[in-house]
């Protein structure tokens, strides 16, 4: 009732009114049973636009910083994420990744919409960089379609580091949906998780005409940290 109440009575009228962002290929989201969208990550507002312009009600896979916040600010922020449907999640590795992982599984097995970002965390510059094989184990154990889908100037909306958004009209682009049947059983096999990762790296390049690096956007990101 609360993501209802916040996306189609509170939040999301203002954020269309403000924004006036457009969609293309809706259509392309299933009417019902689970999903993947995947999405390349410009801005934190990605987050927020996605939801809002899709018909069904979907969840994103958040870091739990976003969750313990204290004060005022942190208690907004808590109640926001849960509010655009905002799953939290430990990313410090090993048994925390396994963790996510039966998170996501959890969403799916119930037949709803799972977000994720393949990269993993927002492009420094723009870039489309190379994807975490997680989404691929996901989509094979749980044996839903991947739809891509591409952000258009968030960034330019909320660049990084920027915490009150510019007035910009942004879009979404979801393309048509990826099928991995023919890899079924084979989700314990790294080889075959990297060539589903890759190819659906390739499918958001080809949507959005991203500039892609085959690098980690965390390894871009702590390379500029050292030479800062």
């Amino acid at each position: 009732m609360f993501y209802w109440l916040m996306k189609y009575v509170v939040v999301g009228p203002i954020v269309k009114a403000v924004f006036r962002p457009w969609i293309v290929g809706r259509s392309n989201v299933p009417r019902n049973g689970a999903a993947i969208l995947a999405s390349n990550h410009l801005s934190v507002s990605d987050s927020i636009f996605l939801p809002l312009l899709i018909d069904r009600s979907m969840s994103f896979l958040a870091k739990s910083d976003y969750f313990t916040g204290r004060g005022i600010k942190g208690w907004a922020t808590k109640n926001f994420m849960k509010a655009t449907g905002q799953i939290p999640i430990d990313r410090s590795g090993g048994k925390a990744s396994e963790a996510s992982l039966n998170t996501g599984l959890q969403v799916l097995g119930r037949g709803d919409v799972l977000g994720i970002y393949p990269e993993g965390t927002r492009s420094p510059d723009g870039k489309l960089y190379r994807g975490r094989t997680g989404i691929a184990r996901m989509a094979l154990e749980a044996k839903v379609p991947v739809i891509p889908v591409i952000m258009v100037d968030t960034d330019t909306a909320m660049p990084i580091g920027r915490s009150i958004p510019r007035v910009v009209r942004v879009g979404i682009v979801i393309g048509e949906p990826l099928d991995f049947s023919r890899y079924a059983g084979m989700e314990n096999d790294r080889y075959i998780l990297r060539s589903v990762t890759d190819e659906i790296m390739v499918a958001l390049q080809r949507l959005g005409e991203q500039q892609y690096d085959d690098v980690y956007a965390s390894s871009v990101k702590e390379r500029t940290r050292r030479h800062s």
